[in-house]
């Protein structure tokens, strides 16, 4: 066995992995990075989800539900309302199983409402907007369980084609210092080359978190046996509580059911609040700790009675055991969010690599083949198109800092003032690359 897994067979077993897998690979990657922005996108690309000036305080609980359901006559059933994740943000009202998307796997609806007048702003059904559609394309390739499956597949296969890239890439010790050695004159394929094994280096270990939490997440039943623990998915707690009390006249509300859950839990934020369906339905209640790594879909949960008011159970990630810590810690580092914002761009950029890997290893494997030829790469006359992409990028960086700079202003005064620092340092760059085009024109 020895003998046959050779440097050769390797190679062979890279090179068929992208070929056969690696326009997928780059696929996941692009989807998933632009996903790790999904909210941020979402509100970029339809203005009216944010709430430029935020006044006063949250319309309650029981309010915000009664326009929901006076939007939505028709739907009955559990609504699951999801606080906004800051100041400027909606609220968003879940219907898991709308009657236009009832036979789909995933497809909820997505009820936005402005918490500070309980006014119902918007309301879209999962996979029909832009940022749905490609997250949706990202977890399950647009095919339900089927594409779900095959994504775990893809990420398991990404795997083994990380970890060959590494094997392939260990040039031994003496010659450790020219594997990291990027030759830009050698010609256009020789430089895809380099980059392609140092970015491939460098986004290693990012890519085997990644793969190895993505196939964790799309076989739940998987991270089940190995953690030892079930019910860890979102929206699911492995517990079927039902109200034993008697139905009356004096149903316990949204504001009331959630003042008893944090009754516990003082310091809690309320972070997600589902209504009872039938009268032996019952509250369930998300509240996020402090320190809790989960931000979006928290783990403490409390059940309270719609007729009693009285809490029925609590689910406290503090006692959970090994196994089901560790089954928290999947979701939050597969986003990035669990490393907050700095995380959140390293996965984003982790994912563009895998997009940069393919196409360079597909330019490297063309050119052995000759199908494509290799040249001189002349920097000096791309220097000029260097120089106008900076201006391009200038002019939009400067649109882009006057409409945050708007915004901060609205927001935060000191936030105005650290864009409008850095709106001067990008004038005085661009005068010092305007300075040293004009030398250089006088030079040439």
């Amino acid at each position: 066995m020895q003998r046959r897994l050779t440097r050769q067979t390797w190679l062979k077993v890279h090179l068929y992995l992208a070929l056969i897998a690696g326009f997928f690979f780059a696929l996941m990657g692009l989807t998933g990075s632009v996903s790790v922005y999904r909210e941020e996108l979402d509100e970029l690309l339809n203005p009216q989800l944010v709430i430029e000036q935020p006044q006063g305080k949250y319309q309650s609980l029981d309010r915000i539900m009664a326009a929901v359901r006076q939007a939505h006559p028709d739907r009955h059933g559990a609504w699951t309302l999801e606080m906004p994740r800051s100041p400027h943000s909606m609220a968003t009202v879940w219907y898991d199983k709308p009657q236009e998307t009832f036979f789909e796997l995933y497809a909820p609806l997505m009820v936005s409402v402005n918490p500070y007048t309980a006014e119902v702003v918007s309301s879209r059904l999962w996979g029909r907007t832009v940022t749905t559609w490609l997250l949706d394309l990202h977890t399950r390739l647009r095919s339900d369980r089927f594409g779900g499956n095959a994504v775990g597949i893809l990420g398991a296969l990404l795997m083994v084609s990380i970890v060959t890239g590494l094997y392939l890439w260990w040039p031994g010790t003496r010659q450790l210092r020219q594997a990291f050695t990027i030759r830009p004159d050698a010609g256009m394929i020789r430089l895809a080359f380099d980059l392609h094994r140092s970015i491939g280096l460098l986004s290693a270990v990012v890519l085997l978190v990644l793969s190895g939490t993505g196939v964790l997440l799309s076989y739940p039943s998987l991270l089940e046996s190995l953690a030892g623990a079930s019910g860890m998915a979102h929206g699911e707690t492995g517990r079927d509580i039902i109200s034993t009390a008697v139905p009356n006249n004096h149903p316990t509300g949204l504001a009331a059911a959630t003042f008893m859950a944090q009754g516990g839990f003082p310091r809690t934020e309320l972070r997600r609040i589902t209504t009872p369906v039938g009268d032996s339905g019952i509250y369930r209640i998300n509240l996020r700790q402090p320190g809790e790594i989960n931000r979006r879909h928290p783990y403490t949960t409390v059940w309270v009675d719609r007729w009693s008011g009285q809490v029925k159970d609590v689910r406290n990630p503090k006692d959970f055991s090994a196994g089901e810590t560790i089954a928290t810690w999947i979701w939050p580092l597969h986003t990035g969010e669990a490393l907050n914002d700095t995380g959140r761009f390293i996965w984003f950029l982790a994912g563009q690599s895998l997009f940069f890997l393919y196409v360079s290893g597909l330019l490297h494997w063309l050119y052995r083949r000759g199908r494509i030829r290799d040249r001189k790469i002349d920097f000096a006359a791309l220097r000029p198109m260097f120089y106008r992409l900076a201006r391009h990028s200038y002019r939009v960086g400067l649109a882009l800092c006057r409409h945050g700079v708007m915004l901060a202003r609205k927001a935060r005064s000191h936030i105005a003032a650290g864009l409008a620092l850095l709106l001067r340092q990008l004038e005085r760059w661009r005068m010092a690359m305007a300075n040293r085009q004009k030398r250089i024109g006088k030079n040439s």
